[in-house]
């Protein structure tokens, strides 16, 4: 009975997690509208940050909590999930372009700070100090995006993408209702991340599994669903810039503003095993730039490879 309600627990946590993200991006992104920010800017930052919300919401509370391997496991397994899964399905579902950006300075960053993270958890601890490396580079990466946006906004969106109707509604929506919007979508995410924090490590303990597992596959997918759900939607309609900004700008926000806060607040240890999974991730992300370097686009069979390797990764796993 008690596995019952902590399985709803975790199902409403979710739940809560989601519709908090989904409402946080109509709001931000309805406010970025109305100041015309470009929307590859908007995917990388915005859309990318509300998406991430409940990683991050999740790995700090973890943290509190002293679940570290939640904490650490729901990072990497969300960014191995959101380049091999969603990525893939979304490539899968209509091919993408990608932006030269992208490919030559974004996706090279995810990897370098991939790699950093794996790197500074190799002492075991991702300590005080750490965080404040991880914060400087987040600091530099906002920098970088400030410039981007300046340029997009003298160029034009280069990728040249038809917005979708959700995106026209967006920029309908009066600052007032975005501003309501976010708060109330922020508030969801808080409380939805607590109750799915809660309900996942009593989970592990009657299921007896270890909660490096479940952060790197039940946490991990349930609070990568706002990622899913905005990648292959804004894949169906077009705006390729959204769907491969998200997750790269998802992927960059979950290492060095949702690691780097977790550490500032409280030491998180860093169990060696990880090591394995963010060797995976960093392989995951160097495959991304590898298939769509030559062409800049990511195809259907690209996808399809995305999404063989995420199946060898969990037998693998499993086994």
């Amino acid at each position: 009975m008690d596995i019952i309600i902590q399985l709803v627990l975790l199902a409403v946590g979710f739940v809560m997690l989601i519709k908090g993200a989904d409402w946080f991006v109509d709001g931000a992104a309805g406010i970025a509208g109305k100041l015309g920010i470009p929307q590859l800017v908007i995917g990388l930052t915005i859309v990318a940050m509300g998406t991430s919300a409940p990683e991050a919401a999740v790995s700090i509370s973890a943290a509190f909590k002293g679940s570290a391997d939640i904490t650490i496991g729901n990072i990497v397994g969300s960014n191995i999930m959101n380049i091999l899964i969603i990525l893939g399905l979304s490539a899968v579902v209509t091919p993408l372009k990608v932006a030269k950006s992208t490919i030559r300075y974004e996706l090279p960053f995810m990897i370098l700070m991939t790699v950093l993270l794996m790197v500074l958890g190799m002492s075991g601890t991702i300590t005080f100090m750490n965080g404040i490396i991880l914060w400087g580079f987040f600091i530099i990466y906002f920098i970088y995006l400030f410039v981007l946006t300046k340029k997009q906004s003298a160029l034009g969106d280069e990728a040249g993408s038809v917005e979708s109707r959700s995106e026209e509604k967006r920029k309908e929506i009066s600052i007032p209702k975005a501003l309501l919007l976010v708060v109330i979508g922020i508030v969801l995410i808080v409380a939805g991340s607590n109750i799915a924090v809660d309900a996942a490590s009593a989970l592990a303990r009657d299921f007896g599994l270890s909660e490096r597992f479940i952060g790197l596959t039940i946490v991990a997918l349930g609070t990568s669903l706002p990622e899913l759900v905005t990648s292959v939607l804004a894949a169906r309609k077009g705006n390729a810039d959204i769907a491969i900004g998200n997750i790269v700008g998802s992927n960059i926000f979950n290492i060095l503003f949702v690691v780097g806060t977790s550490a500032l607040i409280i030491p998180i240890p860093f169990a060696q095993a990880f090591v394995t999974d963010f060797a995976v991730a960093t392989g995951a992300a160097a495959l991304l730039w590898i298939l769509c370097f030559r062409k800049q686009r990511l195809g259907r069979l690209a996808g399809a490879v995305m999404l063989a390797c995420y199946a060898a990764y969990f037998g693998i796993w499993l086994m």
